[in-house]
């Protein structure tokens, strides 16, 4: 219970009017009377205001949310008392979210209710909680605030914005465009899986005629192949101390778990399972499957991972993963490489080599190019240039340590970490590698 605004100023008023009160005593008895009478007041108002309002709220918002993303909320407030109230509402969110609309001050008849609406957008994955709403209500004579703790509580999930990286597959599918960064090859006119026969068309190479079929139906047949399916994509997620960097508004990890639901969105419309297994601070595994089950599994199961302050070990990791594959499997390793690195992840992926196709993504920070690209005009900038410069290098000589063919490497920027692995998954299903 706090003094409102009203009865401050009323006390405010009367303090001015205690000063002239001493050079009028005549009026000192009024002046007491009023005071007293506003004590008075101010203690029955207390005492009406001694019991919880008859309030109720209801909290409409939606189960998932997707990061970065406004949403809004509603509270309905319903006023069963017998008087009407004032009162002004805070909702209980998550305290880092941006919010637009609260407080809000309204009034409700007695009988009737109110339905306040405002915005929120999540800054991150994860589970979230909102607890019972805070009021601040009026007294009946207005001259105290009361706070209470009304309403329902709400946990709701917060996962990557799919709609985005909905927009990168469909291009990604369509092979004919190269919009967004999707280079797509000339294709080799094989696939690896026969589809059906056909008549011979122009353009058909020597190889894919089938010369029985051909003398059955006295014409020339052509075989139709298309790419493998039924195959698995596994990713190998490193959620260290390194995925934690942030170029912007986004770090490598969101990143990189961006590309993960990017690819296992196109791999299971390509007819492959996906699975998944991170190693660092948390060890989650999730076998591969098929299917929009696959990929309601894959998203279902790292919306909340989230990186920590723990070096990864590549070797626990590689045997591991080994262990729990029995078909062969394109695995997607994606870490941050650094030079201290090289040995511990090249026996990593000549471990998995062994009986998979591995590709390693390796997440290089934007401002280590920026600042070797900054102009130089102090002599801290020419440090400053010269020891990003040493520190590119020593990350080159590291990755070439490594003994990974160029085909089976990236080695890149965040944001174009999405469209890289699509285009390298879509060269490796036409040429059949797997």
């Amino acid at each position: 219970m706090i003094p409102s605004r009203r009865l401050l100023l009323t006390v405010l008023a009367f303090a001015v009017l205690g000063a002239g009160v001493g050079l009028v005593p005549e009026l000192a008895v009024w002046w007491w009377g009023a005071a007293c009478a506003l004590t008075l007041a101010a203690l029955v108002d207390i005492w009406l205001s001694r019991r919880a309002p008859s309030v109720r709220i209801e909290r409409q918002l939606a189960g998932v949310w997707p990061v970065g993303v406004w949403g809004a909320v509603t509270l309905t407030i319903h006023n069963e008392a017998r008087r009407k109230l004032r009162l002004e509402v805070y909702d209980d969110y998550p305290t880092a979210w941006k919010v637009e609309g609260l407080p809000h001050r309204s009034q409700i008849a007695t009988g009737s209710y109110a339905a306040i609406s405002y915005r929120l957008c999540p800054d991150r994955r994860g589970n979230v909680h909102f607890d019972a709403a805070h009021l601040r209500i009026d007294s009946p004579l207005g001259l105290w605030v009361r706070a209470h703790r009304i309403g329902p509580s709400h946990d709701i999930k917060v996962f990557p914005d799919f709609s985005q990286l909905l927009g990168y597959t469909l291009t990604a599918t369509d092979r004919r465009s190269p919009t967004a960064g999707a280079i797509r090859k000339r294709r080799r006119g094989e696939g690896t899986d026969f589809r059906q026969l056909r008549e011979y068309r122009q353009g058909d190479s020597l190889r894919s005629i089938d010369w029985k079929a051909t003398a059955r139906q006295q014409k020339p047949i052509s075989r139709e192949y298309q790419e493998e399916r039924d195959q698995q994509v596994v990713f190998l997620l490193d959620t260290g101390r390194r995925m934690l960097a942030q170029d912007g508004a986004t770090s490598h990890f969101d990143h990189a778990l961006n590309a993960v639901l990017t690819l296992g969105f196109l791999a299971q419309k390509q007819g492959d399972a996906v699975g998944l297994m991170s190693f660092g601070e948390e060890t989650r595994w999730l076998s591969p499957h098929k299917g929009r089950i696959g990929l309601d599994r894959l998203l279902a199961g790292v919306y909340d991972l989230q990186p920590a302050e723990v070096a990864p070990d590549y070797a626990q990791a590689a045997a591991a993963l080994l262990g729990r594959l029995s078909k062969r499997a394109f695995i997607v390793l994606i870490t941050n490489l650094r030079d201290e690195d090289d040995q511990a992840l090249r026996s990593a992926c000549e471990l998995l080599s062994t009986r998979h196709l591995v590709l390693c993504a390796s997440l290089r920070e934007k401002a280590l190019d920026a600042a070797v690209a900054a102009p130089v005009v102090q002599f801290a900038d020419a440090l400053r240039v010269s020891a990003a410069a040493h520190y590119l290098q020593q990350r080159d000589h590291a990755i070439k340590r490594l003994g990974i063919r160029a085909s089976h490497l990236i080695d890149i920027t965040p944001e174009r970490l999405s469209m890289s692995l699509v285009n390298r998954y879509l060269d490796i299903k036409e040429s059949g590698q797997l």
